[in-house]
Protein backbone atom coordinates (compact mmCIF):
# COMPACT_ATOMS: atom_id res chain seq x y z
CA UNK A 1 0.00 0.00 0.00
CA UNK A 2 0.90 3.68 -0.98
CA UNK A 3 2.52 5.53 1.33
CA UNK A 4 2.33 3.23 4.42
CA UNK A 5 5.28 3.02 6.59
CA UNK A 6 7.11 -0.15 6.77
CA UNK A 7 7.74 -1.28 10.52
CA UNK A 8 11.33 -2.35 11.21
CA UNK A 9 12.41 -5.74 12.14
CA UNK A 10 14.58 -5.36 14.77
CA UNK A 11 16.70 -8.75 16.28
CA UNK A 12 17.69 -8.34 19.18
CA UNK A 13 20.97 -10.19 20.83
CA UNK A 14 20.44 -13.03 22.88
CA UNK A 15 20.91 -12.13 26.69
CA UNK A 16 23.44 -14.74 26.78
CA UNK A 17 25.39 -13.66 24.40
CA UNK A 18 24.98 -9.85 25.45
CA UNK A 19 26.00 -11.38 29.23
CA UNK A 20 29.21 -12.96 27.53
CA UNK A 21 29.97 -9.61 25.33
CA UNK A 22 29.76 -7.48 28.00
CA UNK A 23 32.26 -9.89 30.69
CA UNK A 24 34.49 -10.74 27.70
CA UNK A 25 34.92 -6.16 27.54
CA UNK A 26 35.23 -6.60 31.04
CA UNK A 27 37.97 -8.70 31.41
CA UNK A 28 40.02 -6.88 28.57
CA UNK A 29 39.64 -3.59 30.27
CA UNK A 30 40.42 -5.08 33.78
CA UNK A 31 43.73 -6.58 32.28
CA UNK A 32 44.86 -3.16 30.09
CA UNK A 33 43.52 -0.18 32.58
CA UNK A 34 42.18 -2.12 35.91
CA UNK A 35 39.16 -0.70 37.63
CA UNK A 36 38.96 2.76 36.58
CA UNK A 37 36.38 5.20 37.22
CA UNK A 38 34.86 5.35 33.85
CA UNK A 39 35.06 1.35 34.02
CA UNK A 40 31.59 0.35 33.35
CA UNK A 41 31.29 3.36 30.29
CA UNK A 42 34.33 1.59 28.48
CA UNK A 43 32.97 -1.77 29.38
CA UNK A 44 29.84 -0.87 27.60
CA UNK A 45 31.44 0.80 24.37
CA UNK A 46 33.40 -2.26 24.07
CA UNK A 47 30.68 -4.82 24.08
CA UNK A 48 28.76 -2.26 21.75
CA UNK A 49 25.98 -1.97 23.83
CA UNK A 50 24.03 1.06 26.07
CA UNK A 51 25.86 1.75 29.35
CA UNK A 52 22.41 1.30 31.27
CA UNK A 53 21.26 -2.13 29.58
CA UNK A 54 24.77 -3.36 31.48
CA UNK A 55 22.58 -3.20 34.78
CA UNK A 56 19.89 -5.22 33.49
CA UNK A 57 22.51 -8.16 33.81
CA UNK A 58 24.84 -6.74 36.41
CA UNK A 59 23.73 -4.88 39.86
CA UNK A 60 26.85 -3.29 40.30
CA UNK A 61 30.64 -2.72 39.16
CA UNK A 62 31.54 -4.78 41.68
CA UNK A 63 28.94 -7.66 40.58
CA UNK A 64 30.20 -7.75 37.31
CA UNK A 65 33.84 -7.58 37.97
CA UNK A 66 32.94 -10.97 40.64
CA UNK A 67 30.94 -12.18 38.08
CA UNK A 68 34.01 -11.91 35.49
CA UNK A 69 36.55 -13.35 38.60
CA UNK A 70 34.26 -16.63 38.68
CA UNK A 71 34.28 -17.20 34.96
CA UNK A 72 38.61 -16.57 35.32
CA UNK A 73 38.44 -19.55 38.24
CA UNK A 74 36.10 -21.64 35.95
CA UNK A 75 38.49 -21.55 33.01
CA UNK A 76 41.51 -22.34 35.58
CA UNK A 77 39.44 -25.16 36.60
CA UNK A 78 38.63 -26.48 33.20
CA UNK A 79 42.69 -26.11 32.70
CA UNK A 80 42.94 -28.71 35.45
CA UNK A 81 40.87 -30.77 34.42
CA UNK A 82 42.38 -31.38 31.14
CA UNK A 83 45.91 -31.36 31.90
CA UNK A 84 46.78 -32.34 35.18
CA UNK A 85 45.40 -35.69 34.93
CA UNK A 86 48.34 -36.30 32.10
CA UNK A 87 51.41 -35.25 34.40
CA UNK A 88 53.09 -37.87 36.03
CA UNK A 89 54.70 -37.51 39.34
CA UNK A 90 54.16 -36.15 42.64
CA UNK A 91 57.03 -33.56 41.86
CA UNK A 92 55.73 -32.46 38.57
CA UNK A 93 52.27 -32.33 39.72
CA UNK A 94 53.15 -29.75 42.20
CA UNK A 95 54.88 -27.47 39.76
CA UNK A 96 52.17 -27.95 37.10
CA UNK A 97 49.73 -25.85 39.23
CA UNK A 98 52.59 -23.74 40.99
CA UNK A 99 53.52 -22.62 37.64
CA UNK A 100 50.04 -22.11 36.48
CA UNK A 101 49.60 -20.29 39.48
CA UNK A 102 52.14 -17.94 38.66
CA UNK A 103 51.72 -17.51 35.29
CA UNK A 104 47.79 -16.16 35.37
CA UNK A 105 49.36 -14.02 38.01
CA UNK A 106 51.47 -12.55 35.78
CA UNK A 107 49.11 -12.47 32.74
CA UNK A 108 46.24 -10.85 34.85
CA UNK A 109 47.22 -9.17 37.71
CA UNK A 110 44.20 -6.69 37.86
CA UNK A 111 42.38 -9.37 38.25
CA UNK A 112 44.05 -11.07 40.89
CA UNK A 113 44.37 -7.69 42.96
CA UNK A 114 40.72 -7.28 42.64
CA UNK A 115 40.40 -11.28 44.00
CA UNK A 116 43.17 -10.97 46.83
CA UNK A 117 42.49 -7.25 47.95
CA UNK A 118 38.55 -6.71 47.23
CA UNK A 119 36.23 -9.85 47.33
CA UNK A 120 38.82 -11.85 49.77
CA UNK A 121 38.57 -9.76 52.54
CA UNK A 122 34.83 -9.08 52.02
CA UNK A 123 32.78 -10.00 55.36
CA UNK A 124 30.23 -12.55 53.30
CA UNK A 125 33.48 -13.77 51.26
CA UNK A 126 32.75 -17.47 52.29
CA UNK A 127 29.25 -17.56 52.03
CA UNK A 128 29.73 -16.19 47.65
CA UNK A 129 30.59 -18.37 44.34
CA UNK A 130 33.84 -17.26 44.05
CA UNK A 131 35.13 -18.55 47.60
CA UNK A 132 33.59 -21.89 46.64
CA UNK A 133 35.64 -21.88 43.29
CA UNK A 134 38.54 -20.66 45.30
CA UNK A 135 38.22 -24.02 47.52
CA UNK A 136 37.77 -26.39 44.28
CA UNK A 137 41.00 -24.80 42.97
CA UNK A 138 43.36 -24.91 45.73
CA UNK A 139 42.17 -28.48 46.68
CA UNK A 140 44.14 -29.67 43.88
CA UNK A 141 47.43 -29.45 46.20
CA UNK A 142 46.19 -30.57 49.39
CA UNK A 143 45.11 -33.65 47.17
CA UNK A 144 48.58 -34.05 45.70
CA UNK A 145 50.20 -33.95 48.97
CA UNK A 146 47.33 -36.18 50.59
CA UNK A 147 48.23 -39.22 47.83
CA UNK A 148 52.13 -38.55 48.13
CA UNK A 149 51.58 -38.98 52.36
CA UNK A 150 49.54 -42.08 51.57
CA UNK A 151 52.29 -43.79 49.36
CA UNK A 152 55.12 -42.94 51.73
CA UNK A 153 56.95 -40.10 49.56
CA UNK A 154 55.88 -37.30 51.92
CA UNK A 155 56.01 -37.38 55.71
CA UNK A 156 52.72 -36.68 57.56
CA UNK A 157 53.99 -34.61 59.95
CA UNK A 158 52.27 -31.60 58.13
CA UNK A 159 48.41 -31.62 57.28
CA UNK A 160 47.91 -31.23 53.16
CA UNK A 161 45.79 -28.33 54.01
CA UNK A 162 48.56 -26.73 56.04
CA UNK A 163 50.86 -27.62 52.98
CA UNK A 164 48.41 -25.69 50.63
CA UNK A 165 48.02 -22.62 52.71
CA UNK A 166 51.60 -22.18 52.85
CA UNK A 167 51.91 -22.77 49.27
CA UNK A 168 49.62 -20.24 48.09
CA UNK A 169 50.68 -18.03 50.96
CA UNK A 170 53.77 -17.82 49.58
CA UNK A 171 53.30 -17.25 46.14
CA UNK A 172 51.02 -14.45 47.08
CA UNK A 173 53.44 -12.85 49.51
CA UNK A 174 56.01 -13.34 46.85
CA UNK A 175 54.16 -11.46 43.98
CA UNK A 176 52.89 -8.88 45.83
CA UNK A 177 55.31 -6.25 44.64
CA UNK A 178 54.66 -7.08 41.29
CA UNK A 179 50.65 -7.13 41.77
CA UNK A 180 51.50 -2.95 43.23
CA UNK A 181 53.61 -2.22 40.20
CA UNK A 182 56.89 -2.31 42.53
CA UNK A 183 58.77 -5.14 40.67
CA UNK A 184 58.58 -8.26 39.16
CA UNK A 185 59.24 -12.15 39.60
CA UNK A 186 60.08 -15.10 36.79
CA UNK A 187 57.60 -17.44 36.44
CA UNK A 188 59.58 -20.58 35.73
CA UNK A 189 62.62 -19.53 38.74
CA UNK A 190 59.33 -19.26 41.29
CA UNK A 191 57.57 -21.93 40.67
CA UNK A 192 61.47 -24.65 40.77
CA UNK A 193 62.22 -22.46 44.27
CA UNK A 194 58.38 -23.12 45.91
CA UNK A 195 58.73 -26.51 44.53
CA UNK A 196 61.71 -28.10 45.56
CA UNK A 197 61.24 -26.39 48.94
CA UNK A 198 57.87 -27.91 49.78
CA UNK A 199 59.50 -31.67 48.17
CA UNK A 200 62.73 -31.38 50.51
CA UNK A 201 60.50 -30.49 53.83
CA UNK A 202 57.80 -32.74 53.09
CA UNK A 203 60.23 -36.03 51.55
CA UNK A 204 60.32 -38.86 53.28
CA UNK A 205 64.33 -39.62 53.81
CA UNK A 206 65.40 -43.11 51.77
CA UNK A 207 67.10 -44.40 55.14
CA UNK A 208 63.62 -43.38 56.89
CA UNK A 209 60.95 -46.36 57.57
CA UNK A 210 58.18 -45.79 55.33
CA UNK A 211 55.46 -47.31 57.16
CA UNK A 212 54.96 -46.11 60.98
CA UNK A 213 54.45 -49.30 62.15
CA UNK A 214 57.96 -50.68 60.95
CA UNK A 215 59.78 -47.63 62.39
CA UNK A 216 58.05 -48.12 66.05
CA UNK A 217 59.50 -51.81 65.77
CA UNK A 218 62.83 -50.29 64.73
CA UNK A 219 62.79 -48.38 67.43
CA UNK A 220 62.08 -50.97 69.86
CA UNK A 221 64.86 -53.51 68.44
CA UNK A 222 67.12 -50.72 68.73
CA UNK A 223 65.99 -50.13 72.76
CA UNK A 224 66.28 -54.12 73.29
CA UNK A 225 69.42 -54.59 71.08
CA UNK A 226 70.69 -51.75 73.76
CA UNK A 227 69.48 -53.63 77.08
CA UNK A 228 70.53 -57.02 75.27
CA UNK A 229 73.80 -55.37 75.07
CA UNK A 230 74.18 -53.85 78.51
CA UNK A 231 72.67 -57.46 80.28
CA UNK A 232 75.98 -59.22 78.70
CA UNK A 233 78.23 -56.80 80.23
CA UNK A 234 76.84 -56.99 83.34
CA UNK A 235 77.36 -60.87 82.67
CA UNK A 236 80.69 -60.32 82.33
CA UNK A 237 81.47 -57.97 85.24
CA UNK A 238 79.89 -60.73 87.27
CA UNK A 239 82.19 -63.42 85.82
CA UNK A 240 85.20 -61.63 86.57
CA UNK A 241 84.66 -60.76 89.61
CA UNK A 242 86.63 -63.09 92.87
CA UNK A 243 84.86 -66.00 94.83
CA UNK A 244 81.89 -66.28 92.17
CA UNK A 245 81.65 -69.56 90.46
CA UNK A 246 80.64 -69.20 86.53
Amino acid sequence: MAGSRQRRTVQRMPAEKRVSDIMRAARAVLAEHGAHESFISEVAERAGVVEGSLYRFFSSKRDLIEKVAEDWYEEMLTDYSAHLDGVRGTRNRLRFIIHHHLSIIKKEPALARMVFQEFRPARNYRSTRLFTLNQAYTQRIAEIVKAAIRDGEFSGDFPPAFVRDMIFGGIEHRVWAFLRSEGDFDVGQTANVVTDFVCRALSVAESEPVDRVTAALSRIEAVADRLEGAAEAGASKVRGKPGLKT
